[in-house]
């Protein structure tokens, strides 16, 4: 009778499922070094049954003998897998179970004892090292210490070091595991499962020796994305990110970007805050004050570095997030991420306003207003503002103003300075031919009335008759005042 006969059926299908799995591990190394794994078949990890302990250098053991304890004791495994037996001499526990380490005690005192006893029991477990790759936070070597009887998980290996990032491919994550014949065994574990379950079964104890890698999806999901953000075992990202901010904002540029940070005046980089919550891509573009008027906010995307060095480009819409509320667009950002703004072929009055609204577009914008108002200066107005409510905001016309138009100046984005005479009608809409949206750093001059320029000019003319007149009358005043 076979060995397999006492063991269950289901017991050897697995088996039987988990060797043809390892025998494919060499030739798919050799294809993809660098995801050694990804064409191995998806095998849930709660229907591969848990390997037994195996001994190795650093645990501690019992051996104790029936009636022999001058044989019995307590034993360090060294380095080279061997524990020095009385009398039986050097016997080797390297990759053994505790009870084919039995059968080695008992094999060792075979022709020393008659027919003993043996028991072997772990006492301390030896600290596990094990390996993590791909899209972690911190990928390397780790150590990691069992608590009590449990050994580490998957998961809690992932939050030591420093969970895994938005990229990762939560349902490829592979172990790879030595086998004490050679080689290694290879197992798939899904844990979106574990995420959308909480099925334990799903969240693989691991073993010395272990390496698993987390792999990098194809395309980022954004609302798995936003699932994957509040679980256990995701990335810190609610401390300060180093980001860059390029295309239609105010301040381009790279920044430290925190998820409580808010812009306010156009052109001015947003303030801080605290490190509560993770920055998303409408912080990172309030920090860079705002986005201008001819952003297209349905193209931004988020250039953003896998662990294998390459690139992947994330489609944001936020335009979809002021229609819908659709949180999914306002990704959670990453170190190193890039967010670019694109600028808009045309941009209609009515969404425009709601641009203007919105929380990442600046709450003001500076217009400089010179000549014939009551208050001229710098003025600060929310951003849309048409022309018009520009001049009210800086007091009106004064009684020398030409009340019929206004020049407008503006900076374009080219480089290049544009200059318009604009006729106001205060009962206009927002129009971009005769009542255009102010921008930020628009200048509008407000000239003179003829008649203000005709009493100005005789003004002038006078004040040297005036000063002429003074010195011929300067004698006279000065007699009469003797």
């Amino acid at each position: 009778m076979t060995a397999s006969s006492f063991l269950p059926r289901s017991l050897i299908s697995s088996l039987t499922s988990l060797t043809l799995l390892v025998s494919s591990t060499a030739s798919v190394w050799a294809a993809n070094p660098e995801r050694p794994f990804a064409d191995l078949a998806t095998t849930d990890v709660a229907l591969v049954p848990e390997a037994s302990y195996r001994l190795g250098a650093g645990d501690r053991i019992r051996i104790d003998i029936f009636r022999v304890p001058q044989y019995s004791g307590e034993h360090d495994i060294l380095i080279d897998g061997s524990v020095t037996l009385p009398v039986a001499g050097k016997v080797n526990f390297a990759g053994l179970t505790l009870d084919q380490a039995t059968e080695a005690v008992r094999s060792a005192y075979g022709n020393i004892l008659r027919q003993p006893r043996i028991t072997v029991v772990l006492l301390t477990p030896r600290p596990l090292r094990i390996g993590v790759a791909g899209e972690v936070t911190t990928p390397g070597s780790y150590t990691v210490e069992r608590t009590g009887a449990q050994f580490p998980t998957i998961t809690s290996l992932l939050e030591t070091a420093g969970g895994v990032t938005q990229l990762a491919d939560l349902r490829q994550i592979q172990v790879s595991r030595p086998r004490p014949s050679g080689g290694n065994e290879v197992i798939t574990v899904d844990l979106w499962q574990l995420v959308q379950t909480g099925d334990l079964g799903y969240d693989m104890t691991l073993r010395d020796g272990d390496t698993v890698f987390v792999p990098t999806t194809a395309a980022l999901n954004l609302a798995e994305a936003l699932q994957l953000s509040s679980a256990s075992f995701a990335a810190n990202e609610s401390r300060p990110l180093n980001i860059a901010v390029v295309g239609e904002v105010f301040r381009p540029g790279p920044y430290t970007v925190t998820g409580t940070a808010r812009t306010g005046e156009a052109g001015v980089p947003g303030g801080g805050g605290g490190t509560s919550i993770p920055p998303t891509v409408t912080r990172a573009i309030q920090v860079a004050g705002g986005i201008k008027p001819l952003a297209d906010v349905r193209e931004i995307q988020v250039q953003r570095r896998t662990r294998t060095g390459t690139e992947q480009i994330i489609a944001v819409n936020l335009w979809q997030l002021l229609q819908q509320g659709d949180l999914t667009q306002d990704i959670v950002l990453q170190e190193g991420d890039t967010v670019i703004v694109p600028t808009a072929d045309a941009v209609s009055s009515e969404e425009a306003a709601q641009l203007a609204s919105a929380s990442f577009s600046p709450d003001t914008v500076k217009v400089n207003v010179v000549g014939e108002v009551v208050n001229p200066g710098i003025i600060q107005i929310p951003p849309n503002t048409p022309l018009n409510q520009g001049l009210l905001a800086a007091g009106g016309f004064n009684n020398r103003a030409s009340q019929g138009e206004v020049d407008l100046v503006r900076l374009n984005p080219n480089g290049t300075v544009e200059r318009r005479t604009i006729d106001i009608d205060f009962a206009e809409g927002a129009d971009s031919d005769s009542n255009p949206t102010l921008r930020n750093n628009d200048v509008l001059i407000v000239s003179r009335s003829t008649a203000a320029s005709i009493g100005d000019t005789l003004d002038t003319i006078a004040r040297p008759i005036s000063s002429a007149l003074s010195l011929l009358t300067l004698p006279f005043t000065l007699l009469r005042l003797f």
